[in-house]
């Protein structure tokens, strides 16, 4: 089966080809962030106005770089949900109209589970049953994962998301949208030790995440440190960024030790724009290797919202028999253990 993904659930518009004999034959993004970076974060509007100009165009580049003509698509499937109801509103309409044209079939697909399925597009995916850390700006979740449909909910954020934090964080310290690799970068100049940010609900039990009191307590250094400027100076910036990013990744270290201890499990799956943190990657190997436990995440370019994922879920999906009806339907809000459970027919 090949399939045409569509991603437009944010400020990213992402298409690619999949095919469940050849793998991924070809993908292309293109990112918003200059666009939203002068307002600090994603402009709703400016995004779904954004995704009407590029997406056609994009699904015409991926399309020719594939090899593939409209009628060698059996599918289409398109982020319907989580995310902006007006970007989701553009990539739903684009593909269940092209899906309509062509004669093949179309669905809807949620988009952590594009996510969460991403490391399948790997060389070496990891087997079922683990753990997976969703963490992007809008999510940060805990799942146990026996199969594609098989979803548990073991803890998630009561507040900020890890993302959302990150770019609150890098708000404060007066860097540029988006927050994650920017305080990723400064802190790589920043002096450990110097300060120690608290670990958010690591000394309760449960695997649940709150990032909002970490948010005050950063903003409440920056406030006792600033000069006349407004600021701090630099190098206490970075040691700000510094300890700001060692306390979100040790919380996410902790909880994920802490389910897979849980559940009895070796695996885990990182997914999400914070998954490419170099730090949260390096102290998850480190740490988890203690308990002779692995760690898989996709290539840098699929952390953050792509096609290939959206492509590679839904080829899952149609595989097994689903297909989306002819009226649209988009989700803002979307629990991902109301999927249908598809893991008997395994993955392709």
């Amino acid at each position: 089966m090949r399939v045409l993904g569509i991603e437009t659930s944010c400020d990213e518009t992402g298409v690619a080809v999949y095919d469940s004999q050849q793998g991924l034959l070809a993908h292309s993004l293109y990112s918003q962030v200059e666009l939203h970076s002068e307002y600090g974060g994603v402009v709703p509007e400016l995004a779904s106005r954004d995704h009407v100009r590029k997406l056609l165009p994009l699904i015409d580049e991926v399309m020719a770089a594939a090899g593939t003509q409209s009628q060698d698509i059996d599918g289409i499937a398109y982020t319907s949900g989580p995310g902006l109801i007006g970007a989701l509103m553009v990539g739903a309409c684009a593909g269940r109209s092209l899906a309509y044209a062509w004669g093949c079939k179309a669905l809807g697909v949620h988009h952590m589970e594009g996510h969460l399925l991403a490391p399948m597009l790997e060389a070496n995916p990891p087997a079922f049953p683990f753990v997976a850390l969703l963490v992007s700006g809008g999510h940060t979740q805990l799942v146990r994962v026996d199969g594609i449909g098989r979803y548990r909910m073991l803890g998630e954020s009561l507040d900020d998301a890890a993302g959302e934090a990150f770019d609150k964080a890098a708000k404060m310290l007066d860097l540029d949208y988006p927050g994650g690799p920017q305080i990723a970068k400064l802190a790589e100049q920043g002096e450990p030790g110097r300060f120690r940010f608290p670990r958010p609900m690591t000394d309760r039990p449960g695997l649940d995440f709150s990032f909002s009191g970490l948010k005050t307590f950063t903003l409440n250094t920056v406030a006792e440190h600033k000069l006349e400027s407004g600021l701090p100076d630099d190098q206490c910036c970075a040691d700000i960024a510094y300890a700001f990013e060692d306390a979100v990744v040790a919380t996410l270290v902790i909880k994920c030790r802490r389910a897979l201890e849980q559940e009895g499990l070796k695996t885990l799956v990182i997914a999400g724009g914070v998954s490419a943190n170099k730090r949260l990657r390096a102290e998850l190997e480190s740490k988890l290797a203690k308990i002779d436990a692995g760690v898989y995440y996709a290539r840098h370019e699929f952390c953050t919202d792509n096609g290939a994922m959206i492509a590679y879920a839904g080829c899952q999906r149609l595989l097994a028999g689903q297909e989306q009806e002819l009226a649209l339907k988009v989700q803002p809000r979307w629990d991902l253990e109301s999927l249908p459970d598809i893991s008997a027919d395994g993955p392709s």
